[in-house]
């Protein structure tokens, strides 16, 4: 494939720091290490410099209703150029203005579908209330995926979610590379873990869709042996979010102050550190499109126990690499938890398991089928294609497909 001049349109990115903004900021690493001219385009933050210099921000302010978030001002002349391929990672300012930039440079316009937009309208005052009426935020999902020219999922079921809007652009299945190395040469941090305790790791923002509050009733209930003998386990999370002062609160109640540790924001240059330091993964989150962390956990060798429900039921292969449980059941995390823990052999195995399933998902395997993608929809596009493009839901001459690239 020749160079390619590759933009990346994201509304959300670092300093926020999650696993949109992880995904995005590995492909561009990885499509300039091999030679492709790829830009990301984000919201400016205050007080936030970049380590590269192919990151575009454009002027923005904070969002009225997200205020942990940017909303921007795009601006054409800030680009560095016109590019080959558009390729959008939100549905939102600058995601919209990316597809209108690929309609008008007649450029193919990718875009990767990575959030249940559903599960986050809690976050805007009253939006729950009208989307359940008038289905809005759907409505909205299915004009921006409609406008691409092809669909990325992460998994078989963000796929189906995606389908459900309404999408009927085709779709290929490509999960998020991990950087297996960056994890790996993570330094050295002191641990967070009194000595002596069992090492417990949850890592995500503080919110209500996360369902940490799952995670600490299963560490109480495998703190007091609920299910066999007391397990002397420790707790640490990573991560911020809006939920904060409630888990701790919900953490006192349970009687868990000494026993877990809320670590806050961690860079992702030094997260890996943590990954091997730790024994158990756990995860509750029931909204996922892939879960990132699970993939980053399994990649260190580290067992996950994890809610199987969206996109985590292709995260986590049950019993090779960990185990899958149903949403909020805390019994099942727990008993599962002390399973592992009580059984050397068995987290040997689940550990060595954990690193084969997760190297699907290393970061050259997933940038080839990234470019893969990229590819079909450049020889589609120069085969006209792609002239019949969706407006508001029109059916494309390209069928729908769920086939992994």
């Amino acid at each position: 494939m020749r160079p390619l001049r590759i933009g990346l349109f994201t509304d959300v990115f670092l300093p926020d720091q999650n696993g949109v903004s992880t995904s995005i900021l590995l492909l561009h690493a990885e499509l300039r290490r091999r030679g492709h001219d790829a830009w990301i385009i984000a919201p400016a933050f205050p007080d936030h410099l970049d380590d590269e210099s192919t990151v575009v921000r454009l002027r923005s302010i904070t969002n009225p209703v997200l205020r942990r978030q940017r909303l921007a001002f795009p601006r054409k002349r800030r680009l560095p150029c016109q590019f080959d391929l558009v390729h959008t990672h939100t549905p939102w300012v600058i995601g919209w203005w990316g597809a209108r930039l690929a309609r008008k440079w007649n450029a193919p316009h990718i875009t990767t579908f990575h959030t249940h937009l559903e599960r986050y309208t809690h976050y805007i005052p009253g939006l729950s209330r009208i989307d359940r009426r008038t289905k809005a935020v759907s409505r909205i999902a299915r004009r921006f995926y409609n406008r691409a020219d092809f669909i990325v999922a992460p998994t078989v079921a963000s796929a189906e979610i995606v389908q459900g809007y309404g999408a009927l652009q085709p779709v290929r299945i490509v999960p998020t590379g991990i950087d297996e190395d960056l994890l790996l040469r993570a330094p050295v941090c002191p641990s967070p873990w009194p000595e002596g305790k069992r090492r417990l790791l949850t890592i995500g923002r503080l919110g209500h869709e996360k369902r940490f509050d799952v995670v600490l009733e299963a560490l109480a209930q495998l703190r007091r042996g609920a299910h066999g003998a007391p397990v002397d386990a420790h707790l640490v999370h990573i991560g911020e979010g809006p939920q904060g002062e409630e888990l701790r609160e919900l953490a006192a109640s349970l009687d868990l102050q000494a026993h877990v540790t809320f670590l806050g924001r961690v860079p992702v240059q030094h997260i890996g550190a943590y990954y091997r330091m730790a024994e158990l993964f756990v995860f509750a989150s029931d909204t996922e499109t892939q879960g990132l962390v699970l993939t980053e956990a399994q990649m260190t060798g580290l067992p996950v126990v994890a809610v199987g429900a969206g996109g985590t039921l292709d995260g986590v292969k049950n019993g090779e690499s960990g185990y899958l449980v149903a949403p909020g059941d805390t019994s099942a995390i727990a008993r599962l938890s002390a399973k592992i823990l009580a059984d050397a052999a068995l987290h040997e195995h689940l550990s060595r398991g954990a690193h084969a399933f997760a190297a699907s998902s290393s970061l050259p395997v997933v940038t080839d089928r990234m470019l893969e993608v990229y590819l079909e929809a450049l020889v589609a596009f120069e085969a006209g294609a792609f002239t019949n493009r969706l407006v508001d839901g029109a059916r494309s001459n390209l069928s729908y497909d769920r086939r992994g690239s």
